[in-house]
């Protein structure tokens, strides 16, 4: 077979299954011929049964043969409904043709012979066509709305492509048939930020545009493949690919669509640039059920998501799963010590320039249920990735302020609580009262707690963040931007944001003597803080060399090594009673 009778072979598969998903199911052709048979028997022996002049006995009781006419007239009349409820348009066009040519023959009747008992027979006839004209009307409507209910089933409502329901009954019918398909799972990159700074209307039109300008690539076969796009729903799509040769052949299709994905789209006369994470998998070799071949395609897409690789392209490995499983196995650990309550925090100071303690930054800890210390490193992006960050961030930023309330109690002490607090917690609609329930219960004057935010809520989520910081402000507290530099460093958001405190992020420290760019970039950020009247603190800190670096460039405050591990709240606590004394 030639690969151009299987492209078409695959062709007539996807849209059979396609249209199987919202066809009626059919009703058997014997029952059409059945009815038919029975009209025209039934109608053949009306007129004779009609002249007959025979009696037949039913329990002892003599009854006229003629009046069985009636009932074989009813029955033929029933055949010709059921062919229009049954048949649709063939079963109304079948009935008129059956009914249509008893007129002249009855008028005939009528007039020839003077049978004025076929009157009956001509209005009986007369009000079945005008019923079953009625009939086949309403059936119309009814078919046509139960068409629509049925494309509605199988398809997006806004991209009008298939729906996540009709691609899993895809996947289904492919698996069944044995044959070899790539799975690709697509997710767009950054694509709430557009909806949250364009607005849902325009991020609806650019889904439109996208699915649009995938489907005519799909359509077209100029991928050298025979392809199937779908929609799962918000910013997620799947791609299917059959008939490929060899591993080249489906990298090359997948970058098809990269490549028409990543073409300016203009909506509303701004144009975007939009870019996704494709991550496939293969049937049978990578999977060998529909689950399988799912989360291997949607594992391989998240890799290209933590790697935020520039390729945007990665096939599924058995590596990825390991991947998976840890990741599930921290999600784990994390739930039981929210539960347990054994997320807990340390304490970092920092320190103005002369080295005068100017508070501490909270930072999580967790211990799994052996005791055992879990890095940050390690359970705070799983946190981030499954949705449990705001939770962590809650734990740390209540018991971190009523430790500090009992401090602050202790020793009259003026410094100051900073904890960091992500998108998702800070977004979330009853953040402002946590904040107010915590200044309440944990006793700390609200001027010497600071919220740590980083750059990118500038972008994700503007508006909102604009005007819950705003609010944050108006507690008292304080506002810090963390790593600064590291994300969009939009200096026109930046310019709208109240905060108090710039922080510069490790990654630049490390970096500033060895280079004089560097260096110069440092001091640039240190120079916009303080434009914008902003303090500027460095975090990572560890050698003498670096302080004295930051020391010559105007930074405000250090955090580091060099001044202070990360401590535990008693040795905190004995630092700041060292520093009262002093």
């Amino acid at each position: 077979m030639s690969t151009t009778d299987k492209k078409e072979k695959k062709g007539l598969t996807i849209e059979k299954t396609l249209n199987k998903l919202s066809a009626e199911k059919k009703v058997s052709p014997l029952l059409y011929v059945l009815l038919i048979v029975m009209f025209c028997v039934s109608s053949a022996l009306v007129g004779r049964v009609a002249r007959s002049t025979g009696m037949l006995t039913f329990a002892g009781k003599a009854t006229p043969i003629a009046s069985f006419a009636g009932v074989l007239s009813s029955l033929s009349n029933i055949c010709v409904i059921l062919l229009v409820v049954f048949f649709k348009k063939k079963g109304f066009i079948t009935s008129m043709v059956l009914l249509i040519p008893q007129f002249p023959l009855v008028i005939y009747r009528l007039v020839s012979e003077k049978s004025y008992s076929s009157v009956s027979g001509l209005f009986t006839n007369f009000f079945t066509v005008v019923a079953l004209i009625l009939l086949y009307a309403n059936s119309k409507k009814a078919e046509n709305y139960q068409t629509k209910l049925k494309e509605q089933a199988v398809t997006d409502r806004l991209t009008e492509l298939p729906n996540r329901y009709a691609c899993n009954e895809l996947v289904k019918t492919l698996v069944e048939k044995n044959e070899r398909f790539a799975l690709c799972s697509i997710d767009l990159n950054n694509f709430k930020s557009i909806n949250d700074t364009m607005g849902h209307d325009t991020g609806n039109k650019l889904l439109k545009g996208i699915a649009d300008r995938w489907k005519t690539a799909a359509d077209s076969g100029l991928s050298g493949t025979n392809d199937f796009i779908a929609r799962q729903g918000g910013d997620e799509f799947i791609l299917l690919i059959c008939d490929y040769n060899t591993a080249d052949d489906l990298m090359n299709t997948v970058r098809f669509y990269v490549d028409m994905l990543e073409k300016k789209l203009t909506v509303a006369e701004c144009d975007f640039f939009i870019t996704a994470s494709f991550g496939y998998a293969e049937f049978p070799n990578d999977a060998d059920n529909i689950d399988a071949l799912f989360s291997h395609a949607d594992a391989a897409m998240y890799e290209v998501k933590r790697t935020n690789s520039s390729n945007h392209i990665r096939k599924f490995t058995p590596d990825l799963m390991q991947n998976v499983e840890h990741t599930l196995e921290t999600e784990r650990k994390i739930r039981t010590a929210l539960e347990n309550n054994t997320i807990y925090f340390n304490l970092q100071p920092q320190y103005d320039i002369s080295h005068k303690l100017r508070g501490f930054e909270a930072l999580a800890r967790m211990k799994d249920s052996e005791g055992n210390n879990i890095s940050p490193g390690e359970f705070i992006p799983v946190a981030e990735k499954v949705g449990l960050i705001d939770k962590v961030d809650a734990s740390v930023f209540r018991n971190s302020a009523n430790f500090f309330g009992q401090l602050i109690r202790k020793t009259g002490t003026d410094i100051t609580l900073s904890v960091n607090v992500s998108v998702r917690h800070m977004m979330k609609n009853d953040f402002l009262e946590e904040i107010e329930d915590i200044i309440r219960t944990s006793g700390v004057p609200a001027n010497q707690l600071e919220i740590e935010i980083t750059e990118s809520i500038m972008i994700d989520s503007a508006e909102k963040a604009l005007k819950c910081i705003n609010s944050i402000k108006s507690m008292g507290l304080k506002i810090a931007i963390d790593d600064f530099g590291t994300g969009y460093s939009s200096l026109s958001y930046l310019n709208k944001f109240p905060a108090d405190l710039l922080k510069v992020d490790k990654s630049f420290i490390d970096k500033m003597n060895s280079s004089d760019s560097s260096k110069q970039y440092v001091a640039a950020i240190i120079s916009i803080g303080h434009i914008m009247d902003f303090d500027v603190i460095s975090e990572g800190v560890e050698e003498d060399a670096q302080l004295d670096t930051l020391r010559s460039i105007g930074c405000d405050f250090i955090q580091g090594y060099i001044w202070g591990r990360p401590l535990s709240p008693e040795a905190a606590e004995e630092l700041v009673m060292n520093s009262v004394m002093q």
